[in-house]
């Protein structure tokens, strides 16, 4: 096996797909990179056994061969290396041999036969997407994801694939976050699939806000999503998400209507003072009125008063202050929507003029 490639061309993709490389591994192999050097072109693929990424650079090979090198320090010399610097690897006696320059560098290697091969099943679903309306759909819901629950099917986001739409669910039980695109898609029955969580994050990493498109297969486990010189796949969460139907409140006849960014100020602001662990708040609402109380076990207390549009029924209703403010940051309009039926529900969060996203966080006793 052996090349000579320019360094900002093996440098870009060598980065991207040590994403996916953990720091501590289990497996040795998984520390590593696996190169495939043949038909003029360079193959590198990560796997954490979870997500694998696999970059394809197209340079001509002098010799064509595979082998698995450590990926943080092919990263760090790729790195280190001067911007106009070529690189000329060979695999010799077993070893990865890198020269640049007056560089050289040997890397210990392992045989390519003991990489992780992912299993693919046939596609059940396909579409493509652009690029910027992917990441959007992600951004808008993954920041409710559980992290660590023992409701393991929490752990991930929630893909709804129906004729001609694509929805994004994410829970962690205490809030939900929910939101609509519409892809040119035909499926009989709505598929439901869920991406675990460090496969969502590595995905919205790798997305841009350019609106090229990008190609999503969907197997039974697994997605797989194709960028002009990148494939990414992840297996699925094999478990039944819940009826997130249920969880959605009915959008009340009387809303309060408040501009998003003075109602992130003055929540941010009031927080400052909430509990430190339950980050609890009281929203007091009011004719053309929105008052949010804190305090803290050491009796420090503050109060923010918000102009804002409401003509229903007096309440006090308390709440987890940074998940609103998770709310208020993914809606990307002026104003927002907040729908509450009494003091022990739910409240709806809603963009101006749309329900295409929707958020939900449940009411907590303070």
């Amino acid at each position: 096996m052996k090349f000579t490639i320019p360094r900002e061309k093996l440098f870009a993709p060598v980065q991207t797909v040590n994403g996916v490389v953990e720091r501590r591994q289990t497996l040795p192999i998984l520390s590593n990179l696996l190169l495939v050097a043949q038909d003029n072109a360079l193959r590198l693929t990560a796997t954490d056994m979870e997500v694998e990424l696999v970059a394809t650079v197209e340079h001509p090979v002098e010799a064509p061969g595979e082998i698995t090198v450590p990926a943080r320090k092919l990263l760090d010399i790729c790195r280190a290396l001067p911007d106009e610097a070529t690189l000329g690897f060979e695999v010799v006696t077993g070893r990865a041999v890198i020269q640049s320059g007056k560089s050289r560098f040997t890397l210990a290697t392992l045989p390519a036969e003991e990489f992780p091969a992912t299993e693919v099943q046939e596609a059940i679903v396909r579409f493509t997407i652009p690029q910027n309306v992917l990441k959007e759909l992600i951004s808008s819901t993954h920041f409710a994801m559980a992290h660590q629950d023992v409701r393991y099917f929490l752990n991930g986001l929630m893909l709804e694939i129906s004729s001609g739409q694509v929805r994004g669910v994410a829970t962690d039980g205490h809030r939900l976050a929910l939101c609509d695109t519409p892809v040119g898609v035909d499926v009989g029955e709505p598929l439901q699939v869920i991406v675990p969580r460090k496969g969502v994050l590595e995905l919205a990493r790798l997305l841009d806000d350019r609106d090229t498109e990008v190609a999503v297969a969907v197997g039974r486990n697994h997605i797989q999503i194709t960028f002009a010189e990148l494939r990414y796949t992840a297996k699925l969460i094999d478990g039944r998400f819940p009826d997130y139907q249920r969880v959605l409140p009915a959008l009340q006849d009387e809303v309060l209507m408040g501009d998003r960014a003075l109602l992130r100020q003055g929540l941010t602001r009031a927080s400052i003072l909430s509990n430190e662990k339950y980050r609890g708040i009281r929203l007091l609402l009011q004719a053309n009125s929105l008052r949010a109380l804190a305090h803290n076990p050491e009796q420090e207390e503050a109060e923010e008063e918000i102009d804002v549009e409401y003509g229903g029924e007096e309440m006090e209703i308390g709440f987890n202050v940074s998940y609103l403010l998770d709310a208020l940051a993914a809606i990307k309009t002026a104003k927002v929507r907040l729908s509450v039926s009494d003091p022990n529900s739910s409240c709806l969060i809603l963009p101006e003029d749309s329900t295409s996203c929707q958020y939900v966080v449940m009411p907590m006793r303070l």
